[in-house]
């Protein structure tokens, strides 16, 4: 009984709290529909500037839109706003009636706001983004956001399910904005390596006729009365413009129908692949230490240095040269390990793939870059070509990185015609519709290598993510197809 009377008088204050709070909003906005304000015209005219650009217009009136990050009033006439715009963040000081408004008294974080003022050094003692502030002397609205801004919907806190379907709003963190920010800038350093490299980039189609890693990763759709699927790699098609244009390389979204659910694998990613004529593996190894270590020195002599040791603080360029590793090595190596095959629950045999969790077991215990290499034939693909040392394997290898694991496959491409047609008949693929393949042995054939690295893969290890998830917009993967 008297913890239900307690219980009863903790409701009765709360309703009476909750009405007074009523009473005191619905008076402040009675006092708040009495202000108006608008722009002083004897003031100098205001340039509209981006935030990036508010060092260069410090004691200069202009106006600026952003969304309201933060806020803080303080008693009845100062306002503190902190605004972003995607190009930076600005504090802005509201006072006397620019902070007793409808528009005012409503303000919450997100909303989009339109402001005029002077930008000034912030006083010593202060801080502020930048090092400096804008002393409004005029604001408009541009939309309200609810109360409380994105945390009214979701958290830091909130389940991993609930954010992500929230990304949307996600997005508009601190942590999340810097992650795509520098997405966009690793993906230039990118390009500006191949092309630096005298690359040309092309754009292969998605939509495809004919499978490359396999048909049980397939996702297929029907194409005006014909079968077709969404691609899995562009390799086959970057391999017909090499008489065209020598070294060649593509960015563009490739799909995986596994049902793998890992912190690896996405159904749909962004697929960095090249290919290059006239090449050894030796050859194309370096290339990829090139690549990866190419970007990464790239990216940390440009202006998202400082961003990316904010997200990673302990990143550092792989040394080279890469630890190379064969594949009968890493048999032996989980051997001596004590890891074993958990189907079978025997030792790894040769011609066995090494799935994810002993070879990331493999990966973070020597905590390098390895590239494991000559993998045999029959857990490859046909258009893989058969090692001169060994006919059982083949020149191709894997770049594995700490946290991650395979960032990268590539290998030499078979460039005899007779082989190639028996690799079709041994994985019971019909070639007719790879004619077009084909050809390219057909008409001066000669040997060629080329890789496809997972970009959010290399994002993740760059990152120090611990999921893929946490490097993609809008992660694709089983069970997550919005928003």
């Amino acid at each position: 009984m008297k913890l239900y009377q307690a219980d009863l008088r903790k409701g009765k204050a709360k309703e009476q709290k909750e009405a007074e709070d009523a009473v005191k909003r619905e008076e402040m906005m009675q006092e708040a529909s009495k202000i108006t304000i608008s722009e002083d015209p004897h003031l100098d005219a205001a340039k509209e500037i981006k935030l990036r650009d508010c060092l260069a217009f410090r004691e200069k009136r202009v106006k600026t839109y952003g969304w309201v990050h933060n806020l803080r009033r303080q008693g009845k006439n100062i306002m503190f706003l902190v605004i972003r715009d995607g190009t930076g963040y600005l504090q802005c000081v509201l006072s006397d009636k620019l902070c007793q408004t409808v528009d005012a008294v409503l303000l919450q974080p997100e909303a989009t706001v339109l402001v005029y003022g002077v930008i000034k050094t912030v006083p010593e003692g202060q801080h502020a983004p930048g090092g400096h502030e804008m002393i409004c002397d005029f604001w408009e609205i541009v939309g309200h956001s609810p109360a409380g801004g994105t945390e009214g919907v979701v958290t830091e806190k909130s389940d991993v399910d609930l954010q992500l379907r929230q990304k949307h709003l996600v997005i508009r963190w601190d942590e999340h904005s810097k992650i795509l920010k520098l997405r966009s800038a690793i993906t230039f350093c990118f390009r500006q390596h191949y092309f630096d490299n005298g690359y040309v980039e092309v754009t292969p189609p998605t939509l495809v006729k004919t499978q490359c890693e396999g048909g049980s990763t397939l996702f297929s759709f029907d194409y005006f009365g014909e079968q077709a699927y969404l691609t899995q790699s562009s390799q086959l098609y970057l391999e017909t413009v090499l008489p065209s244009v020598g070294d060649t390389f593509c960015m563009a979204q490739s799909y995986r129908a596994e049902k793998a659910k890992t912190r690896r694998h996405l159904s749909e990613f962004t697929h960095v692949e090249a290919e290059c004529p006239f090449i050894t593996f030796d050859g194309l190894l370096d290339r990829l230490e090139d690549l990866v270590c190419g970007v990464c020195e790239r990216i940390l002599a440009s202006p998202y240095k400082d961003m990316l040791l904010e997200v990673n603080p302990d990143f550092k360029v792989p040394k080279r040269p890469f630890r190379r590793m064969l594949y009968t090595e890493a048999i032996e190596w989980l051997k001596a390990l004590d890891v074993k095959n958990e189907e079978t629950g025997e030792y790894y045999k040769f011609g066995e793939d090494i799935p994810e969790a002993p070879e990331r077991r493999m990966t973070d215990t020597i905590n390098e870059p390895i590239f494991l290499c000559k993998f045999p034939a029959g857990i490859k693909a046909f258009y893989m070509l058969r090692s001169s040392e060994d006919d059982r394997l083949t020149d191709s290898v894997d770049l594995l990185m700490p946290n991650v694991g395979e960032i990268i496959g590539a290998s030499m491409r078979e460039y005899r015609l007779d082989i190639l047609m028996e690799g079709y008949k041994r994985e019971e693929i019909d070639p007719a519709p790879y004619y077009w393949y084909t050809d390219q042995r057909k008409f001066g054939t000669s040997k060629s290598g080329g890789y496809g690295l997972g970009l959010e893969r290399f994002l993740t290890w760059m990152l120090n993510k611990p999921h893929i998830r946490d490097v993609c917009l809008y992660p694709r993967f089983r069970e997550r197809i919005d928003p």
